[in-house]
């Protein structure tokens, strides 16, 4: 059976766009086995995360948290998507200019409500896209879809 990844994303400055685009790239290596969706954060529908087998997320970090688009997805799904999608597996990326740990700490709490596991730690690329941050990004889109073929998450 071919599993389902579902990568939605926000970017402003383009910074998570390219970090997208290269989890986006990682994910295609596993086309075979993993069907690859991709939308931005204001597109992504109920029915896109009802679909997935595995999550993908990435946002920019506005004033200490995740970008609005993101926030309205999640607040779009939440309530329709309760008790559906319990155990889902998920990993984040984030482009800042601080820390990125406000917007983490709120995708954390807001993911715990809907009851998703975290399966990697959070990418996180300060300053723009830091050094090695596309190849981690093409990664963890690879690893995402290797675990979810695999049957690993």
């Amino acid at each position: 059976m071919v599993k389902h990844l579902l990568l939605v994303w926000h970017s402003q400055s383009g910074h998570t766009q390219q970090l997208a685009d290269a989890a986006t790239a990682g994910a295609r290596e596993l086309a075979d086995e993993v069907e690859l969706r991709v939308r931005r954060a204001f597109d992504a529908t109920l029915d896109d995360l009802l679909w997935a087998h595995g999550l993908l997320l990435g946002t920019p970090e506005n004033f200490g948290y995740m970008s609005g688009a993101m926030k309205d997805f999640m607040d779009r799904t939440y309530y329709p998507a309760e008790g559906k999608t319990v155990g889902l597996p998920y990993a984040l990326f984030i482009s800042c200019d601080n820390d990125g740990s406000g917007a983490v700490r709120a995708i954390e709490r807001i993911a715990t409500g809907y009851g998703w596991k975290a399966v990697a730690d959070p990418l996180i690329s300060r300053g723009g896209l830091a050094p090695g941050a596309l190849e981690q990004a093409r990664e963890l889109g690879q690893a995402m879809a290797a675990g979810l073929s695999m049957g690993l998450f």
